[in-house]
């Protein structure tokens, strides 16, 4: 997309070779760390990225984690953990100098960005969660269940565009043909015999023991400690973050702002224009919250 956007490769503690995404240069300013979700590449970001270079001046970094993107696959899949992917995230971190940063957290990605606030509070000079917040749905995560390592046989694009609009046009009405592309090319990778997912299926076996009923983790006491400026986003049909969670961000957390993407669920793709520039204007306003 630019030839100011780089990939680069960091070592792990075992020993993978870590990817990440890294738009433009440094310019004193505090960079933009993007973390994705459970499966979900670096490139998610690239559009975003795109946008907050030109609007906020900063570098941006999207990270990989292990067995997704351009990141190696584990062989041991265990290792798909918050512990080990949040020991990652800070080889990345520390590789790139980063002291300071702003984090946009995309599901899983909001959790480990919520973790790094509290146990390091320097670090995180504001936040922007995207569809994530300290008290998660478990029906959304049971959605989540159902899906993920599945995948029927796709042998083009066009084929997945028409499969990602079947399983979830419902909850994502507001979202354009040329999104859905972007949506489905990020998600693939293509063989001569097929459309492949573009992390590893072993990722399942992470929630094989997920039960809805059983009590999930509390974020609320490292929320409501946060002293970070926040920015909470929601997808107006997210079965994750139900709209109750995402109010009671705001009432107790007095450094949370709010938004709702209209006609999208679980999570928000971060490329349409309205939230690129809700994104960019929380980042242009953070030294005078801080």
């Amino acid at each position: 997309m630019s030839e100011n956007l780089q990939s680069r490769f960091f070592q792990s503690s075992d020993g993978l070779n870590l990817h990440a995404l890294v738009f433009g240069d440094e310019t004193g300013a505090a960079p933009v760390v993007c973390l994705p979700g459970l499966t979900r590449p670096a490139r998610d970001f690239v559009v975003l990225a795109l946008f907050l270079n030109i609007q906020t001046h900063r570098r941006i970094i999207s990270v990989d984690y292990r067995g997704r993107g351009g990141s190696d696959w584990d062989p041991d899949w265990t290792h798909y953990s918050f512990p080990t992917e949040f020991a990652d995230i800070q080889t990345v971190l520390e590789s790139l100098e980063i002291s300071s940063a702003i984090f946009i957290g995309l599901s899983r990605g909001g959790l480990h960005a919520l973790t790094l606030a509290s146990t390091r509070p320097g670090l995180v000079k504001a936040l922007i969660l995207n569809d994530v917040g300290p008290q998660l749905n478990p029906a959304g995560l049971a959605n989540i269940k159902n899906y993920i390592g599945r995948l029927p046989l796709l042998r083009d694009l066009d084929e997945a565009i028409a499969h990602y609009k079947n399983v979830m046009g419902q909850r994502f009405p507001g979202v354009p043909d040329e999104q859905w592309r972007f949506y489905a090319e990020n998600s693939l990778n293509v063989t001569p015999e097929r459309l492949r997912l573009s992390y590893d299926p072993q990722l399942a076996r992470t929630m094989e023991n997920f039960d809805p009923a059983a009590p999930l983790p509390d974020f609320w006491p490292h929320f409501c400690a946060l002293d970070a400026p926040i920015l909470a986003v929601r997808g107006e049909n997210s079965d994750l973050l139900t709209p109750e969670v995402h109010a009671e961000m705001a009432a107790r957390n007095p450094r949370c702002q709010t938004y709702v993407v209209p006609g999208q669920g679980h999570a928000p793709l971060l490329l349409d224009l309205p939230t690129l520039a809700r994104i960019a204007d929380f980042i242009n306003e953070v030294d005078s919250f801080c």
